[in-house]
């Protein structure tokens, strides 16, 4: 039990639990903001008769058999406005506060070169034999991937 207690109060398993308990509450105000906002802007865009955006699979009015597009927009347009939120609220402040800490978070991925035996696109630039299938890579012919 003692490991298990060390292993939950480590800073990094604290901030996990922080970050997925402050998305949930993200997640519930843009879904709020969809439902109230986004779709009743979408109805009144149809006109004076809400036809609904689908299509009806089966008998008339069985909602079951209706194949309702207006409903994956909205779900859509849900996701973006989450994730905009999400990377504007928490991915670009953790970026500034881990650079001022000298810290790259998120950066552009290192260069790495290609395999000419098994293709593999993640060697590193100063690899001269590939970690996968153990051929030997050129450092003068492998092309650069970045």
């Amino acid at each position: 039990m003692k490991g298990f207690k060390n292993f939950l109060m480590r800073g990094d398993v604290i901030v996990v639990a922080v970050g997925l308990v402050v998305a949930l509450a993200f997640s519930t105000l843009v879904k709020a903001f969809t439902d109230f906002i986004i779709n009743p802007l979408i109805a009144a865009a149809q006109g004076g008769e809400a036809i609904g955006l689908g299509v009806q699979l089966g008998a008339a009015g069985n909602k079951a058999t209706f194949l309702d597009v207006g409903s994956f927009v909205s779900a859509i347009i849900y996701f973006l406005i989450f994730m905009a939120v999400v990377y504007f609220l928490i991915v670009v402040p953790y970026r500034i506060i881990q650079a001022r800490r000298g810290v790259t978070v998120f950066g552009d991925p290192v260069p790495a070169k290609t395999c000419p035996a098994c293709l593999s696109e993640d060697l590193p630039i100063a690899a001269t034999k590939c970690k996968y299938c153990g051929s030997s890579v050129p450092v003068e012919t492998a092309p650069l991937k970045g």
